[in-house]
């Protein structure tokens, strides 16, 4: 096999794990976007106003940990557009791949935050009790945790 086809193999692996991600995050983007959607109506309800202020800073770490991982879960599909057609920078390098699986990592990550601020807040509205605010709060923690993170780097390792 020559040197070309060679190049061209490793380029086409690029573009295919690319792609593989990019199919991800299409899994992942809705969920944090009815989040965030949900969190813009927040500030608009009269209810609004009744929020102490614990419930108030889970609300601005939900809204924001929202915004956040909007921003970084898009930005690899953003690559993608400005990267071919326009710029006409082909994918060569690991490294590319690298920093979008960065992205959507650290997206991944301001989405639990957000998560489990959206949990604490509704939470505290509707649990009688405090501490079952917090084992709610700790539980879906907990399990986002174990699911998105533990499994895949600890759990299937072997």
């Amino acid at each position: 096999m020559g040197h070309s086809a060679t190049n061209a193999t490793a380029a086409d692996q690029l573009d295919d794990q690319f792609r593989s991600l990019l199919e991800g995050l299409r899994t992942t983007l809705p969920g944090v976007q009815v989040l965030f959607a949900f969190l813009l109506t927040l500030p608009l309800l009269p209810a609004f106003d009744r929020l102490t202020t614990a419930e108030r800073w889970g609300f601005a770490i939900a809204f924001f940990g929202s915004a956040l991982a909007s921003v970084l879960l898009i930005a690899p599909s953003v690559h993608q557009r400005v990267r071919a057609p326009i710029s006409g920078i082909r994918r060569r390098d690991p490294s590319h791949i690298r920093a979008a699986v960065r992205l959507a990592i650290s997206g991944t990550i301001a989405f639990i935050v957000a998560l489990v601020a959206a949990v604490y807040l509704i939470s505290s509205l509707i649990m009688p009790v405090p501490s079952l605010t917090v084992i709610a709060t700790s539980a879906i923690a907990g399990v986002a945790g174990w699911a998105w993170f533990y499994m895949p780097l600890v759990q299937f390792r072997d």
